[in-house]
């Protein structure tokens, strides 16, 4: 069985600054780590390869500096690393990012036909939750998205338990096919000697826009189809007010008497 695994590199502080100008972070200078949700997809990536047998690609989007994020997921049971870097991608919004990454699994796939995709939930510098669907919507694969459980898998399906507004339920998907995960999905491992060491000696693929033959149209922040018009961190405003009293009684009818006062109630 081959699975793919799409991972990022995101802030991994929650002090990041935005370009008021392009409405996009400013990521220079700010410590990164692998999206925290992309973990847990990697885990369930290697477990589901530890059960069947087979192969875990990894795939990514960013500078060249997200190589870091790929020897990671080595260290953590990947088996092959592929990092889309190109200056067309950048600024690209989840529909651009999403066509870049499907183009990457259908090169992939020439070569080893691909099963399962594997994505986070959502990443922790946008939030959206879209890329997973979008993915497949690209490839007209078929999806689940908040998977919380693999119920079962096999050589010809997998069958997973999905998180809904009501509840719970329990899907059946042929592959090839995509899914996105939630955090209670699995508990990502402590990286071994082993996997770090071999994190240090793996190559790492990486293909340009014309490489994987994507519409460069289709691609970068001047043709997203989404546009951020304005962004700004909100202002933090605190005017705390210590009631005093001499007893219990005193403090709640001077508490009224300043609710009153301010025009609350």
């Amino acid at each position: 069985m081959h699975i793919l695994a799409c991972v990022k590199q995101t802030p991994k502080s929650d002090n990041v600054k935005i370009d008021p100008a392009t409405g996009c972070l400013i990521r220079s200078g700010a410590e990164s780590a692998m999206n925290p949700f992309d973990e847990y997809a990697l885990e369930e990536a290697v477990v589901l390869k530890e059960h069947l047998g087979g192969q875990v690609s990894v795939i990514t989007m960013g500078p060249p500096a997200a190589e870091n994020v790929l020897r990671d997921s080595i260290a953590r049971g990947a088996d092959k690393v592929y990092q889309l870097s190109d200056m067309a991608f950048a600024g690209s919004d989840t529909w651009s990012t999403s066509y870049a990454l499907a183009k990457g699994a259908e090169k992939i796939n020439e070569t080893q036909k691909i099963d399962l995709i594997i994505c986070g939930k959502q990443t922790n510098d946008s939030d959206t939750g879209h890329i997973g669907p979008q993915i497949s919507a690209w490839l007209n694969w078929p999806n689940a998205a908040f998977v919380k459980r693999v119920v079962k898998a096999d050589e010809q399906c997998i069958v997973v338990e999905r998180l809904t507004e009501s509840g719970t339920e329990i899907l059946q998907l042929p592959y090839p096919c995509v899914i996105s995960v939630v955090k209670e999905i699995s508990n990502p491992r402590v990286r071994s000697v082993k996997g770090r060491m071999a994190a240090k000696r793996a190559e790492v693929v990486k293909w340009t826009a014309d490489d994987i033959g994507a519409d460069k149209n289709k691609l970068g922040i001047q043709h997203c189809p989404t546009r951020v018009v304005k962004s700004f961190s909100p202002q933090r405003n605190t005017n705390a007010v210590v009631v005093d009293g001499a007893n219990g009684k005193e403090k709640a009818a001077n508490l009224v008497a300043l609710l009153k006062e301010n025009k609350y109630i």
